[in-house]
């Protein structure tokens, strides 16, 4: 089992800055892939961004410039820097693993991008 514990969230105005943050029960460097999602208020569920166990991302064409995945193996973390955000940045962001078989999420942190 493994749980996840994001924070960094908040309010930031347009064009500002947040570093995300998820803390690992276990050590990360057993978990191949984790990654973060959004979700907006009455829309799915999004990739954001995921990162293997060997430090390579892979991130979604919406954010693609403008955030950077990263993970911290011996510190069992992941993070998520968020640069340039928009107002459509906007929903509550989750983190996501999957370990032997089953996938674990985290509890979510709000971003509110708005000035």
């Amino acid at each position: 089992q493994v749980q996840l514990v994001e924070s960094g969230g908040g309010l930031v105005q347009p064009g500002g800055s947040l570093r995300l943050s998820c803390a690992a029960s276990r050590s990360v460097a057993v978990i191949n892939v984790m990654g973060w999602y959004r979700q907006a208020p009455g829309k799915q569920r999004d990739v954001v961004a995921t990162i293997t166990n060997d430090g390579s991302p892979n991130v979604a064409d919406s954010v693609k410039g403008r955030f950077t995945i990263s993970r911290d193996n011996a510190k069992n973390t992941v993070f998520l820097q968020m640069n340039s955000l928009k107002p459509e940045d906007t929903a509550v962001y989750y983190c996501q693993c999957g370990y032997r078989g089953f996938d674990y999420w985290g509890q979510g942190t709000q971003v509110t991008v708005s000035s």
